[in-house]
């Protein structure tokens, strides 16, 4: 049974995992509501699977008991934020862990964690500084990509070929080599393109942190901005006024100039629509913090060293914080107390992390080509089923049609 729930269990339940072996944990359920271990040995694991990923799972626990809930990870205790009232809580200098970060070095065999409080800080500014001078200065070629993007995998050839999925393979086992002698290339030294391990040499990282760093994000960029991407592609073909209102700014902006970084930042509503996308696809629909003292959030006492789970997908369909959750509505964004309510959960402002700025970009440029050319439509009778993962995607592959706008 065991064995049969952890291969079922989905990349979410790898990071939980992941941080629940890397640190101890506290046995004492403190009171908080939730559910008691089904299985003395495997805890609620069986119910997660049941419930077909742990954002499921988490929906019908916190429907049940609130907005602070607990559970059981084999004989560990994991306690679950579902508002954004408890979240604002919990924003406190407790030590924290990024997911993507986390699930990533424990199945590439990295050390995680360990850093105090000021070295991440550190880490991340360098990231950010990285995603900007990276963006900045190859941006002709960010435009050029989408011409080769996708081949070998809309068609689905890669798998039908030995050959090339060999090749595949081969290509992500060298990746790390190639890494190792790019970063030995630019240390010391100065190009007049900047590329994101550039700002990481110039951090005084040691060589390996700079390697696992650049892996991490290499691994976690690509992802959220495949799904962002197609997630917005999905959703504008499910309204005409939203995709009519994008193409009417694009058109204002750039006119028949060509896309620029500079004009990029007057796309206002396209920030919308892109953050509005993330909100209803749910596009991560949990994140993980390490409790490293003993916290109170109401009247509930976090046990030191607990993993706690922030509920995003349970936050981003709260009746509560979002009007008609449901509905794929970017206007809501025009409400600076949604944007703000967004940037706290990590989606924008200055708690957006650097592999989800770098996605915006990407889909920015994405969408201002195709939408400035191209109307965008549904397939008629087309289900969109959705499998909840580490990052959100549909089960099965998602069509669209087009025409020409000129």
């Amino acid at each position: 049974m065991l064995d049969f729930a952890i291969f079922a269990v989905t990349f979410l339940l790898a990071l939980v995992a992941a941080v629940l072996y890397l640190y101890p944990a506290s046995r004492q359920a403190a009171g908080i509501p939730g559910i008691t271990p089904t299985e003395e040995k495997d805890g609620n694991l069986p119910d997660i699977v049941n419930s077909g990923s742990l954002h499921e799972f988490l929906v019908n626990l916190h429907e049940r008991y609130g907005p602070v809930v607990s559970f059981w990870f084999g004989r560990r205790l994991v306690v679950s934020l579902g508002t954004v009232e408890v979240l604002k809580q919990h924003i406190n200098p407790n030590k924290t862990s990024d997911p993507f970060e986390t699930m990533l070095k424990s199945l590439l065999r990295y050390q995680s964690g360990g850093a105090n409080v000021s070295e991440n800080h550190m880490r991340k500014k360098l990231y950010e500084s990285g995603v900007t001078h990276s963006l900045q200065s190859n941006f002709a070629l960010l435009l050029k990509v989408w011409s080769e993007i996708g081949k070998g995998f809309l068609d689905g050839s890669l798998d039908k070929s030995t050959t090339r999925k060999k090749q595949y393979e081969d290509a992500l086992m060298q990746l790390e080599s190639i890494l190792k002698k790019i970063i030995k290339e630019r240390k010391g030294k100065n190009f007049s393109q900047h590329i994101f391990i550039d700002s990481l040499v110039q951090g005084n990282l040691n060589d390996q942190q700079i390697l696992e760093d650049s892996m991490i994000f290499s691994l976690a960029s690509c992802i959220i901005t495949a799904k962002l991407c197609t997630w917005a592609i999905c959703f504008l073909t499910t309204s005409e006024e939203v995709q009519k209102k994008l193409y009417e700014e694009i058109d204002h902006v750039f006119g028949k100039d060509p896309i620029t970084p500079e004009k990029i930042e007057q796309l206002r509503y396209c920030r919308h629509v892109l953050c509005e996308t993330v909100r209803t696809a749910k596009l991560t629909p949990v994140s993980a913090r390490l409790q490293d003292i003993e916290g109170k959030i109401d009247k509930f006492i976090i046990p030191r060293e607990t993993l706690v789970l922030y509920a995003l997908g349970v936050i981003l369909q709260d009746p509560r914080t979002w009007p008609s959750p449901h509905k794929f509505d970017p206007d809501r964004f025009d409400d600076e107390s949604m944007m703000k309510t967004f940037s706290l959960l990590g989606f924008s402002g200055m708690q957006e992390c650097p592999e989800l700025r770098f996605a915006y970009m990407v889909a920015t440029v994405l969408l201002s080509v195709l939408v400035r050319r191209l109307h965008l439509l549904s397939v008629e009778g087309q289900l969109i089923e959705t499998k909840y993962e580490l990052v959100t995607s549909s089960k099965e592959e998602t069509w669209i049609t087009v025409s020409k706008r000129y």
